[in-house]
Protein backbone atom coordinates (compact mmCIF):
# COMPACT_ATOMS: atom_id res chain seq x y z
CA UNK A 1 0.00 0.00 0.00
CA UNK A 2 2.89 2.41 0.84
CA UNK A 3 4.50 1.57 -2.41
CA UNK A 4 1.65 2.81 -4.42
CA UNK A 5 0.98 5.73 -2.71
CA UNK A 6 4.21 7.03 -3.63
CA UNK A 7 3.96 5.95 -6.94
CA UNK A 8 0.79 8.45 -7.24
CA UNK A 9 2.73 11.16 -5.41
CA UNK A 10 5.15 10.91 -7.77
CA UNK A 11 3.02 10.25 -10.94
CA UNK A 12 0.86 13.54 -10.28
CA UNK A 13 3.82 15.70 -9.11
CA UNK A 14 5.29 14.73 -12.30
CA UNK A 15 2.42 15.45 -14.33
CA UNK A 16 0.76 18.32 -12.50
CA UNK A 17 1.68 21.79 -14.34
CA UNK A 18 4.10 24.17 -12.61
CA UNK A 19 2.21 27.02 -11.04
CA UNK A 20 4.17 30.24 -10.59
CA UNK A 21 5.41 31.73 -7.26
CA UNK A 22 3.28 34.27 -5.75
CA UNK A 23 5.55 36.59 -4.32
CA UNK A 24 4.14 36.58 -0.99
CA UNK A 25 6.67 39.60 1.68
CA UNK A 26 9.35 37.95 3.64
CA UNK A 27 7.85 37.94 7.31
CA UNK A 28 9.70 40.36 10.25
CA UNK A 29 9.25 39.15 13.33
CA UNK A 30 10.68 40.37 16.72
CA UNK A 31 9.97 39.73 20.61
CA UNK A 32 7.87 42.61 22.69
CA UNK A 33 10.53 43.54 23.54
CA UNK A 34 12.66 44.17 20.33
CA UNK A 35 9.39 45.71 18.79
CA UNK A 36 10.01 48.11 21.90
CA UNK A 37 13.37 49.40 21.58
CA UNK A 38 13.19 49.84 17.90
CA UNK A 39 9.90 51.76 17.93
CA UNK A 40 8.51 54.98 20.03
CA UNK A 41 6.34 55.00 22.44
CA UNK A 42 3.46 55.92 20.11
CA UNK A 43 4.48 53.65 17.20
CA UNK A 44 4.57 50.56 19.70
CA UNK A 45 1.06 51.80 21.05
CA UNK A 46 -0.27 52.17 17.32
CA UNK A 47 1.57 49.42 15.85
CA UNK A 48 1.74 46.42 17.96
CA UNK A 49 -0.95 46.98 20.14
CA UNK A 50 -3.73 48.47 17.78
CA UNK A 51 -3.85 51.83 19.20
CA UNK A 52 -5.29 54.82 17.13
CA UNK A 53 -3.33 58.68 17.15
CA UNK A 54 -5.86 61.16 17.77
CA UNK A 55 -7.13 62.85 14.53
CA UNK A 56 -5.50 65.79 12.65
CA UNK A 57 -2.06 65.12 14.91
CA UNK A 58 0.05 63.00 12.27
CA UNK A 59 2.24 64.05 10.44
CA UNK A 60 1.05 62.89 6.99
CA UNK A 61 -2.60 64.10 7.01
CA UNK A 62 -2.02 66.57 4.65
CA UNK A 63 1.09 65.40 3.05
CA UNK A 64 1.04 66.25 -0.54
CA UNK A 65 4.43 65.48 -1.79
CA UNK A 66 5.35 62.44 -4.44
CA UNK A 67 6.26 59.64 -2.46
CA UNK A 68 5.82 56.02 -1.08
CA UNK A 69 4.24 55.21 2.24
CA UNK A 70 6.76 52.73 4.05
CA UNK A 71 5.50 50.57 7.30
CA UNK A 72 7.54 52.58 10.06
CA UNK A 73 8.08 48.99 11.79
CA UNK A 74 9.67 46.83 8.72
CA UNK A 75 10.08 49.18 6.07
CA UNK A 76 7.43 47.45 3.58
CA UNK A 77 5.94 49.49 1.15
CA UNK A 78 2.29 49.83 1.38
CA UNK A 79 0.79 53.54 0.24
CA UNK A 80 1.89 55.73 -3.58
CA UNK A 81 1.09 59.43 -2.97
CA UNK A 82 -0.75 59.56 -6.17
CA UNK A 83 -3.48 57.75 -4.42
CA UNK A 84 -3.52 59.59 -1.30
CA UNK A 85 -6.79 61.80 -0.87
CA UNK A 86 -8.01 64.51 1.21
CA UNK A 87 -11.00 62.68 2.97
CA UNK A 88 -11.42 65.41 6.23
CA UNK A 89 -11.52 62.57 8.33
CA UNK A 90 -8.13 63.44 10.20
CA UNK A 91 -5.59 60.72 9.24
CA UNK A 92 -3.92 59.91 5.68
CA UNK A 93 -6.60 58.66 3.60
CA UNK A 94 -5.54 56.11 0.66
CA UNK A 95 -7.86 54.22 -2.07
CA UNK A 96 -6.06 51.99 -2.62
CA UNK A 97 -2.61 49.81 -1.14
CA UNK A 98 0.67 49.74 -3.67
CA UNK A 99 -0.60 45.88 -4.34
CA UNK A 100 -2.70 43.20 -3.41
CA UNK A 101 -0.50 41.55 -0.56
CA UNK A 102 1.39 44.73 0.83
CA UNK A 103 -1.08 44.61 3.65
CA UNK A 104 -3.80 42.05 5.68
CA UNK A 105 -7.68 43.03 5.91
CA UNK A 106 -8.62 41.36 8.63
CA UNK A 107 -12.27 41.83 10.39
CA UNK A 108 -12.62 43.74 13.30
CA UNK A 109 -15.39 43.91 16.01
CA UNK A 110 -13.60 45.67 18.78
CA UNK A 111 -14.87 48.82 20.74
CA UNK A 112 -18.75 47.84 19.70
CA UNK A 113 -19.06 48.28 15.63
CA UNK A 114 -18.01 45.84 12.62
CA UNK A 115 -14.48 47.32 11.05
CA UNK A 116 -12.03 46.23 8.45
CA UNK A 117 -8.38 46.20 10.34
CA UNK A 118 -5.50 47.08 7.59
CA UNK A 119 -1.90 45.46 8.41
CA UNK A 120 1.41 45.25 7.15
CA UNK A 121 1.58 41.60 6.07
CA UNK A 122 5.36 41.52 6.27
CA UNK A 123 5.50 42.35 9.97
CA UNK A 124 1.73 42.01 11.13
CA UNK A 125 1.41 45.88 12.42
CA UNK A 126 -1.43 47.45 12.79
CA UNK A 127 -1.72 50.52 9.92
CA UNK A 128 -5.36 51.39 10.79
CA UNK A 129 -8.67 50.68 8.58
CA UNK A 130 -10.37 50.33 5.67
CA UNK A 131 -13.96 51.73 5.26
CA UNK A 132 -16.48 51.65 2.31
CA UNK A 133 -17.73 55.41 2.26
CA UNK A 134 -15.41 56.86 -0.67
CA UNK A 135 -17.80 56.83 -3.35
CA UNK A 136 -16.15 59.98 -5.39
CA UNK A 137 -13.04 57.29 -5.57
CA UNK A 138 -11.93 54.58 -7.15
CA UNK A 139 -13.47 51.44 -5.91
CA UNK A 140 -15.17 53.37 -3.12
CA UNK A 141 -12.72 52.65 -0.08
CA UNK A 142 -10.94 54.59 2.32
CA UNK A 143 -7.66 53.47 3.99
CA UNK A 144 -7.95 55.54 6.98
CA UNK A 145 -4.14 55.09 8.54
CA UNK A 146 -2.12 56.35 10.72
CA UNK A 147 0.64 58.49 10.32
CA UNK A 148 3.05 57.31 13.35
CA UNK A 149 2.45 54.09 11.55
CA UNK A 150 3.74 55.11 7.90
CA UNK A 151 7.55 56.40 7.24
CA UNK A 152 7.64 58.78 3.63
CA UNK A 153 9.78 58.09 0.93
CA UNK A 154 9.83 60.97 -1.22
CA UNK A 155 10.00 60.41 -5.06
CA UNK A 156 12.03 63.56 -5.62
CA UNK A 157 15.90 64.34 -5.42
CA UNK A 158 17.48 64.26 -2.40
CA UNK A 159 17.30 67.64 -1.22
CA UNK A 160 21.08 69.36 -0.75
CA UNK A 161 21.63 72.01 1.63
CA UNK A 162 22.06 75.32 0.14
CA UNK A 163 25.58 76.26 -0.31
CA UNK A 164 26.95 79.44 0.40
CA UNK A 165 27.81 81.63 -2.70
CA UNK A 166 31.37 81.75 -3.91
CA UNK A 167 32.75 85.54 -4.46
Amino acid sequence: MLLIVALVAQVSSTTQPKRPMTTQPTKVVHTDEEWRKMLTPEQYHVLREKGTERAFTGEYTDKEDAGTYLCAACGAELFHAKNKFHSGCGWPSFYTSLAGDRVKLTRDSSHGMVRTEVTCARCDSHLGHVFEDAPDQPGGQRYCINSVSLKFRSDGPATQPAQPAKK
